[in-house]
Parts: C-alpha cells; sequence; structure tokens
C-alpha cells in the first residue's frame, strides 16, 4: 500500500519498469522448450540463472508487468551471496547492499543483548546484507536478460497444466489470447498464493503461527549505522515487539507486531500506520523529517508440501514452502532452491546424469524447510509468544536479563545459517581417520589464500575436488574420469606448485593454513559438489570421488 494521492507503483527511491507482453504469431506452431517457471521472482530468476549458466534454455512466464513493489525481503546471507557469485551476479548487489555483523535487543528501553555474526579474513562475504526485493529482482532481472538461455514473458499468466509424455504442458494466457507449451519441465516459483500448486491439488501443511506484524518502508536521514535493532514491550508498543533495520537510498524498514485480536484492516489505515511509525521513532530519538514510502502486512507461519516434486513440476521458494521472517530465513531458502534444481536439471537434461539426480531435490530441501522450521520456530514464539504461559516466560527471560547478561541470549534471533546435507541421498559415509574440517553434507569454510584470493573462486561449475599436497602418480587419468562423468569437473591442487590448465588449478598453502581448515594431510581429497557441499572426503584414495561422482550422477555405467 502507498500513501494516498500516489500511484501503486510510485515510489520514492525506485523506478519500476513497465515491460511489454510478448508478442506471438497466431499460427505459431506448438512450442517445447527444456524447462518452463513460472514466476519471475529473485527464486524463479535464480533458477534460470542456475540453468543457463550449464547452457539450458527456459522460458520465464510472470503474470505482473513489473518487479514486485515494496521491500519484502530485505536480508540476504553469506551462503546466498556465494550462490550469486556463482552464478557472476554478485557485483551489483555488493556495490548497493549494506553489509552487516550486528544485532541488538532492547526490553522496555534498555539494552539486554549485542550480538555479533562471525565474521573474518577467511570469508569473502559480510554474513548480512541489507538490499531491497525490487533491487534484487532488478539485478537478477539484469543478469537473466543478458543471457541468450532466457526468455521473459511478462503479462503471462499460467492458466492451466497437464502432463504428457515425458513432459507436461502448460497453458498460458496472455493479452493476445491463450494458447499452450509443451516443456520437459516445470518449476513453480509463483510465490505463496501458488495457482500451480492449487492446479495440482496439492497443499501446504504445517502451524498458522500468532505473530501478524504491519511492515512499513519510511525515508529518512537517520545516523544509526547498519545494526538488526528489536525491541521488545517497547513504549511504542506495549507488549509487542517492533523490528528496525537500514537499508539503501536512506530507507528504513520498520516491522511492529498488531495485537491479539487486533483488527487488521484498521491497523492498515494510512493514518494509524503513520502514528504508530511516528511513536516507534520517538522512541528511538529521532526527531527528524520523514516520508512513508509502502506497507503491507505478514503473519508467521510454519507450512510446507509434503513432497517438492509432482512428477515433472518441481516446487521452489514460497511455492513449496512458507517460513517465519525471523531469521530471515524466507528468501534465503529460496534461493538455495532454485540452485539445488537448477544444476541437477541441467545436468539430467543434458544427458550428463541419470534420472536418479532429481530425486535428491526433497529430501535435501525439504529437510533445509524442515530444520528452518524448528529454528525459526522458537524464535518466532518468542518474537511472538502464542499463548499466556509462553508469553509470561518470555517475558520473565527479558525481565532477568535486564540483571543478568546471560539470559539476554534467549532474545538472538540466530540468524540463517546453511543447513547440513549429511542425510542426503547425494551424501557420502564420511571416512573415520578425519578429526576435524568440514564433514561430507557440510559447507567448506572460507580460506583466504596467499595472494589475497579465496578458496571458493577456484572452485570450478561442476564438481571439483581438492587434492591436498604434491598429486600422485595417475592425477591425469583420474581428472580425466572425473571429466568423463563432468565436462567442467575441476581439480584444485592445494599446497604443491604447478602450471595450470583447463581442468587443473594450483593454490600455494605455505602456512598450511587451509590444509588446517580442512584437517587434510598429504594425499587427502574433499569432492565437492556445484552448490558448494562437500559430498565425500577420502585420504590417498582417487578411486573414492570417481565412484562417488557416478553414483551422485546416477551414473551405473560409469561406476
Amino acid at each position: 500500500m502507498r500513501p494516498r494521492g500516489r500511484g501503486e507503483l510510485d515510489s520514492l527511491y525506485f523506478e519500476y519498469p513497465r515491460f511489454a507482453a510478448p508478442h506471438r504469431h497466431s499460427n505459431a506452431a506448438l512450442e517445447r522448450v527444456p524447462v518452463a517457471i513460472v514466476g519471475a521472482g529473485p527464486v524463479g530468476l535464480v533458477a534460470a540463472l542456475t540453468l543457463a549458466r550449464s547452457g539450458v534454455r527456459s522460458v520465464v512466464f510472470e503474470k505482473k508487468t513489473t518487479f514486485n513493489d515494496g521491500s519484502r525481503a530485505i536480508c540476504i546471507a553469506r551462503q546466498s551471496y556465494h550462490i550469486l557469485d556463482r552464478l557472476g551476479v554478485a557485483e551489483p548487489f555488493i556495490r548497493k547492499s549494506l553489509g552487516w555483523t550486528t544485532g541488538r535487543s532492547f526490553y522496555r528501553g534498555r539494552l539486554i543483548l549485542e550480538f555479533e555474526m562471525p565474521h573474518g579474513k577467511d570469508e569473502k562475504f559480510f554474513p548480512m546484507y541489507n538490499l531491497q526485493q525490487q533491487y534484487i529482482e532488478r539485478f537478477l532481472w539484469e543478469a537473466a536478460s543478458a543471457r541468450p538461455e532466457i526468455e521473459f514473458r511478462w503479462a503471462s499468466e499460467a492458466q492451466d497444466l497437464r502432463d504428457i509424455d515425458n513432459g507436461v504442458a502448460l497453458r498460458v494466457a496472455d493479452p493476445g489470447g491463450a494458447y499452450e507449451i509443451l516443456a520437459d519441465y516445470v518449476l513453480a516459483a509463483d510465490g505463496a498464493r501458488s495457482a500451480l500448486r492449487e492446479m495440482r491439488g496439492l497443499r501446504l501443511n504445517g502451524e498458522n503461527l500468532e505473530g501478524r506484524y504491519v511492515i512499513a518502508d519510511l525515508r529518512m536521514k537517520h545516523d544509526y549505522p547498519t545494526i538488526r535493532r528489536a525491541l521488545f514491550d517497547p513504549p511504542c508498543n506495549p507488549g509487542g515487539t517492533v523490528l528496525i533495520h537500514r537499508q539503501p537510498d536512506d530507507i528504513w524498514r520498520v516491522d511492529y507486531q498488531l495485537k491479539p485480536g487486533e483488527d487488521e484492516q484498521e491497523a492498515l489505515k494510512e493514518n494509524n500506520v503513520r502514528a504508530k511509525v511516528a511513536s516507534i521513532l520517538s522512541d528511538i530519538a529521532h526527531d527528524g523529517e520523514w516520508e512513508l514510502e509502502w506497507w503491507s502486512v505478514y503473519s508467521a507461519n510454519t507450512l510446507a508440501l509434503d513432497d517438492y516434486r509432482s512428477g515433472r513440476i518441481f516446487f521452489i521458494g514460497d511455492s513449496a514452502h512458507i517460513v517465519p521472517i525471523f531469521g530471515v530465513r524466507g528468501l534465503n531458502n529460496g534461493i538455495a532452491d532454485g540452485e539445488n534444481i537448477g544444476w541437477k536439471l541441467a545436468r539430467v537434461i543434458k544427458g550428463q546424469a541419470g534420472p536418479g539426480l532429481l530425486d535428491s531435490y526433497t529430501p535435501e530441501r525439504r529437510g533445509a524447510t524442515l530444520d528452518v522450521f524448528a529454528k525459526a520456530s522458537k524464535s518466532a514464539r518468542f518474537m511472538t509468544p502464542p499463548s499466556y504461559g509462553l508469553k509470561l516466560m518470555r517475558d520473565a527471560a527479558l525481565s532477568l536479563a535486564l540483571s543478568a547478561p546471560f539470559a539476554g541470549a534467549f532474545a538472538n534471533p540466530r540468524q540463517m545459517t546453511p543447513y547440513d546435507y549429511r542425510d542426503s541421498p547425494l551424501t557420502e559415509r564420511d571416512d573415520p581417520s578425519f578429526e576435524g574440517g568440514p564433514a561430507p553434507g557440510s559447507v567448506p569454510p572460507g580460506v583466504r589464500l596467499d595472494d589475497g584470493t579465496y578458496l571458493c573462486d577456484l572452485l570450478g561449475e561442476g564438481f571439483t575436488v581438492l587434492h591436498f599436497g604434491a598429486p600422485p602418480s595417475g592425477i591425469e587419468s583420474f581428472t580425466r574420469k572425473m571429466r568423463d562423468l563432468d565436462p567442467v569437473f575441476r581439480l584444485v591442487v592445494i599446497g604443491a606448485e604447478g602450471e595450470d590448465s583447463g581442468a587443473i588449478r594450483f593454490a600455494g598453502d605455505p602456512k598450511g593454513e587451509c590444509a588446517a581448515r580442512f584437517a587434510a594431510t598429504p594425499g587427502a581429497l574433499y569432492l565437492i559438489r556445484p552448490d558448494m557441499y562437500v559430498a565425500g572426503r577420502w585420504r590417498d584414495d582417487l578411486a573414492g570421488p570417481a565412484a562417488a561422482l557416478a553414483r551422485i550422477l546416477d551414473r551405473k555405467e560409469a561406476a
């Protein structure tokens, strides 16, 4: 919603483009595309870019003619920046967004907690960045528009779908009429009110939590640093909570909790939003001018499909799951969905993997959702206690924090961290001889190399093996075999000198810091997936990664 006198997309700081509907010839032949993506939000665009990175074509359908309005999802986690970096689109995000490491929680105006998210010299990116969703969509769209593999069709609404032999028939309506397009696979990225989910007769299951928040964007000059603030039981919202985030362009995001039973429509009236925002700004001692930009409302829910796949249709992002915003997990979880299905689908479509690879999508990404539910629900119940008893306990903990600093930890939102795929069907059983280092299923640690680059910069577009120490005899034939399985496979030799080639890179490690982070002795090998997860690790065993890669890619003939 926007203030009176301003149009729906009349923003104080962002100029929304208007995209034309596609031009079609009425006698055009029935099309077939490898992948149809329904929804041009961040998750659908990440999936399209991931497919394009492997040379796979997709058509993106979006019923709107521009980006989503309002800041919406504003916090992008470190792991999502690694995904953007792998897609080659991180630069505009880094230039525009605001990185942060610190959060503060207040109870009745007094500081009870200041937390620092882990961040050091070995990390390429900040733990968290603030950036409005309009910019997220614009930067991804700009990158996708430059890719010949990606076609956009705006003002195009999916109306129906049906299974066909080895594919899906999708009925689409645009201003020129309705037509059918055939796709080998469909990605449903059409949000929380997914039409494709409804067409498929599927429903989200889980809990509707009690918390409701009005979110308001305002523009003001305010010198408070980029620190996430949470206000518990402040004078401006007695008994409730308020969250405050700084964004680019002097835009500030304010989320404030509605009271149980409070009329939502009444709360969303402009005069009431203005009055509440004014009282919040008074509480944080801001007496300068401000302008109201946009506002909406959301509820904290934990809902998910039982299976993220229905035949050749895969559900990604909010079409598959809705998570509480506490800990900034919604957008970041969806971005990981898009990359996960993207790299797997690309390999199946190109004949580089068997169909069994796709069976890992639901276990991995639904597992990540359930992990989010477990963590975010704790934060949600603390932020918005659903019962009198829980509120009594929450308030007791907050009161204790005024005199006992340890109790302030209860107000820590536990920001998002990458989900561990240790139980994935793609993850190898660990070698018990390793004492420390990243176990199979985890994300490898950040390592800054002597030349100022980072280990993650050496990882290839496909699977990568990290080999520690001088390469043994047979390494050339090993690399050829791995490239037979994955044409863009890369071997990275750490701690030895050599000449880089198309498939092999060398990285010095004179102080042994990289080896120490991986608990690696000479001869140790780590197999890293395209999405930067450890698939397995071995000591002095070149056969191990080759067999693991054949199994992961469902390439029984190559095992």
